[in-house]
């Protein structure tokens, strides 16, 4: 499940759909390219209805007779029963509800990622091998963790997932921080709660999931809880580190932390753009990827 419905609002534009490739592949292309490497059988893609013609023309032509790919669509309406949408509302729900839209759109374990960051070969390669093993009734989910100082733009601010594991290596709290910085001491979160220091080595997630269909009951009770709550505050999201750290600890699953050797990076804001071409460009150089994804 790939989440594309973002609205881009930082980076200035549609950047789901910009080309970063050397044959003018998205970061996304490279994300479906990797998952099939990895024994990946399928994508779904969560988008926006109004950029539908344009990802289907754009997007998922590329994938025909390659891999098995369809989208379906989040909207501000999409509530649980019992829940209208509130006057004045235009803001996205948040990641949580994206994976929620998704739902009659998955049968197996899956993987959930955003379609704006690249992962790299090995973390789905890590991912994959996990999920391979997990039930559809299973709970024992996972995500692949990267380091804080890794994944920070020079840019400007980023929301990220700052994880807390035990000494098995699995989660035990997660914190969304939404103005996280580089500084010259690591990192800092300037975020309503106030100011955080950060050291920078801090695992974090960058929304690389793995679930099982079970997970979708789940996030429906944790989304219903926060719609009860937070629903008529017009900017308010619900984000999905946010909800796995609610069923961890009230003991509902489990989320193994899983490493990588890939690198992350991606595209927050506009002058990011040019790291990331570099990025895959070096990519591409040693060996890691044709010129051409798609030839």
């Amino acid at each position: 499940m790939i989440l594309a419905a973002g609205m881009g609002s930082r980076y200035g534009g549609l950047k789901q759909i910009d080309p970063m490739g050397p044959s003018g592949e998205t970061i996304l292309d490279y994300s479906v390219f990797d998952a099939a490497r990895a024994g990946f059988g399928r994508v779904v893609f969560v988008i926006r209805p109004d950029f539908e013609r344009d990802f289907r023309d754009r997007v998922l032509s590329r994938f025909t007779g390659r891999i098995d790919a369809d989208c379906v669509f989040q909207t501000l309406d999409m509530l649980p029963a019992g829940f209208t949408l509130p006057a004045g509302r235009t803001k996205p729900w948040g990641t949580t509800h994206a994976v929620l839209c998704g739902k009659d759109a998955i049968a197996t374990p899956f993987a959930m990622i955003n379609a704006d960051d690249f992962y790299g070969r090995d973390s789905f390669a890590v991912l994959g091998g996990r999920l391979a093993n997990l039930t559809v009734e299973s709970s024992a989910y996972c995500m692949v963790g990267f380091t804080l100082e890794n994944t920070l733009s020079e840019h400007g601010t980023v929301a990220r997932g700052v994880c807390q594991t035990d000494d098995r290596g699995f989660l035990t709290d997660i914190r969304e921080l939404t103005q996280v910085r580089r500084t010259a001491a690591g990192a800092e979160d300037g975020g309503p709660a106030g100011v955080t220091v950060l050291t920078g080595k801090e695992p974090v997630s960058m929304n690389m999931w793995g679930f099982t269909p079970h997970v979708f009951g789940q996030l429906d009770g944790c989304f219903r809880e926060f719609l009860a709550t937070h629903a008529a505050e017009q900017k308010s999201e619900c984000y999905i580190p946010m909800s796995v750290g609610q069923l961890v600890k009230s003991g509902q699953a489990t989320c193994e932390v899983l490493r990588t050797t890939a690198s992350w990076f991606g595209a927050t804001y506009s002058e990011d753009k040019a790291i990331v071409q570099r990025s895959i460009a070096a990519l591409v150089e040693a060996g890691e990827y044709p010129v051409n994804l798609w030839a």
